[in-house]
């Protein structure tokens, strides 16, 4: 239950305190006199988003704080599981700072807004008065047969159900998607492959295939100008070999009279050795060097090969080549598995529907069972309030496919009139009857949903006199067994409450209007019933039927 409410630099409150108590609070004010702005101020601490332009001062912060007595309503797992500290009495706190930053508190413990709206929803269920136009609704349609039906954790089990089908059938869509395009794709990459395959690639291939065709085109001059060196170094006359055994020689003879002669003789030895060996290499690279046109013309068909391939496949190398082969091969063995990857996932969307189709079943058996208790429920509670012919029935049938919900297409049908079968409510109802229609399902709905709070923001519109009269005692009722904060404008429902508060507008010291809220004494509601009765200029007669609404009421 709301025990109180602090407002402060909120829209045009500065400062306001209002103390709640159980039973039936009515709230009443001129149009513009701000009772919106508590609703908003209300809805800030149960977790609704905060608009920086609600701030009156941007200088300061702007704090709303509700502290409520929530002892014997079960939320004790709540916030055990939110790790917040379990009291009777909560304290909820939401400081909108400078630049529209916000942060929130239960107990003083920090927490997000999800948190808060979570708590929220488990305290108070504010009727806005836009609400009524929900009544045509579907999804709020099923929202309530669910509700009065205690769906709310098979909704969730279907909900996870549900997800995890269209996630399984996703990506069986996504997997088909890619096998047809790859299966489209896979004869070629077959043929790319075995044509790679084939051409048995190498590493470093290409290039000793280069230096042995340069060598093969050019073995003659190649083999002529080993010879040449080869005579030079060993076969002439003058060939160096021998040219270098005499300076030997030479230095040998000097040895005796000049000692360094022997290092000398020395190297020259080591440089006559080098020079055989070089000598001998080549002649033997002589010997094996040949003219060889067949073995050329191999190695040029190879070559040609190699860079066909490359350009064929727009690569630079034989590396290149060998890569991209094995990355074909990845793909077709992708493909190749494709059949066995959508099998497995087939059998999952298999698995999931038939679990989806179980927990979806479950639900519609609920509605079902549940739309025949809620029918005369209604139909009785709208004849009490001045509709003697009023029919209300619920139709559900089959969707198309299943969806967030199940597979359940719910509709309200309504009439007021006896000669007019019931139809959608958004074509038959007025404003009035729609005003009514929701005081009923409000009245079913939380009656189920053991809320310590309601808030009725104009339930009434649209309605007057007699029936205004009934819509009060419904709400009077309501009270009895939960918190009901009502905000109206008709004195027949003004004069039920256990208490009245007014919101006006006054002017500050320095000019600027600000709203403000007073509880009225007996007197004073006797008053403020009475202008609602007869506007400005209060005539006796309005004071003594404001005397007597009270009256009864008390």
């Amino acid at each position: 239950m709301l025990q109180s409410l602090t407002i402060e630099n909120y829209a045009l409150i500065d400062k306001l305190h209002i103390g709640f108590s159980d039973g039936l609070s009515i709230i009443t004010g001129e149009t513009g006199a701000g009772k919106s702005i508590l609703l908003g101020a209300l809805s800030l601490i149960l977790g609704q988003r905060a608009d920086s332009l609600a701030v009156q001062d941007a200088a300061r912060n702007c704090i709303v704080e509700g502290e409520f007595t929530i002892d014997g309503y079960g939320l004790e797992a709540l916030f055990l599981e939110k790790d917040i500290d379990y009291a009777p009495v909560v304290t909820i706190r939401r400081l909108i700072m400078q630049g529209g930053k916000s942060r929130a508190f239960v107990n003083d413990v920090p927490v997000t807004l999800n948190v808060l709206k979570e708590l929220g929803d488990r305290l108070i269920d504010i009727h806005s008065q836009h609400q009524n136009l929900l009544l045509g609704s579907s999804a709020f349609q099923l929202d309530v047969l669910d509700a009065q039906a205690g769906h709310a954790a098979a909704l969730q089990r279907y909900r996870r159900a549900f997800a995890d089908y269209k996630t399984a059938c996703t990506a069986l869509k996504t997997l088909q998607d890619k096998a047809d395009r790859s299966r489209a794709d896979y004869d070629y990459l077959q043929f790319q492959y075995g044509e790679l395959q084939a051409a048995q690639l190498k590493s470093g291939e290409q290039q000793a295939l280069d230096e042995e065709l340069q060598q093969l085109s050019h073995a003659g001059e190649i083999k002529t100008a080993l010879w040449h060196s080869l005579a030079l170094l060993q076969d002439d006359e003058r060939a160096a070999i021998a040219a270098l055994r005499d300076v030997a020689q030479g230095l040998q003879k000097i040895e005796p009279v000049w000692p360094a002669a022997s290092t000398l003789a020395e190297r020259v030895g080591s440089c006559r050795l080098e020079l055989s060996d070089i000598a001998a290499e080549i002649g033997a690279a002589g010997e094996r060097i040949e003219s060889d046109p067949v073995r050329q013309q191999w190695v040029e068909d190879r070559l040609n090969t190699l860079y066909s391939l490359q350009h064929k496949h727009r690569v630079s190398d034989v590396e290149a080549l060998i890569a991209l082969k094995e990355s074909i091969g990845e793909r077709l063995h992708t493909i190749d598995s494709f059949d066995r990857n959508l099998e497995e996932l087939q059998a999952r969307c298999s698995v999931c529907l038939q679990q989806v189709e179980e927990l979806a079943a479950g639900l519609s058996d609920g509605r079902r069972r549940t739309a025949p208790a809620i029918m005369p429920y209604v139909t009785g509670m709208l004849r009490t309030l001045g509709m003697p012919h009023a029919v209300f029935t619920i139709t559900i049938t089959p969707a198309e496919q299943y969806g967030a919900t199940g597979r359940d297409t719910v509709q309200f049908l309504f009439s007021a009139n006896r000669e007019i079968p019931p139809q959608e409510i958004s074509r038959v109802a007025s404003g009035g009857e729609m005003s009514r229609l929701m005081l009923c399902l409000k009245s079913l709905l939380v009656k189920g949903a053991g809320l310590p709070t309601i808030v009725f923001d104009e339930i009434d519109t649209g309605v007057s006199g007699e029936i205004a009269d009934k819509m009060g005692s419904i709400i009077y009722d309501l009270s009895k067994t939960m918190q009901v904060i009502n905000i109206t404008h008709l004195p027949q429902i003004a004069g039920k409450g256990d208490r009245h508060y007014v919101v006006y507008k006054e002017l500050t010291t320095d000019g600027h209007p600000a709203t403000r809220i007073k509880l009225l004494t007996r007197d004073e509601r006797i008053m403020e019933i009475a202008k609602m009765l007869s506007g400005q200029n209060i005539t006796p007669a309005a004071i003594a039927n404001a005397k007597e609404l009270l009256m009864v009421n008390g």
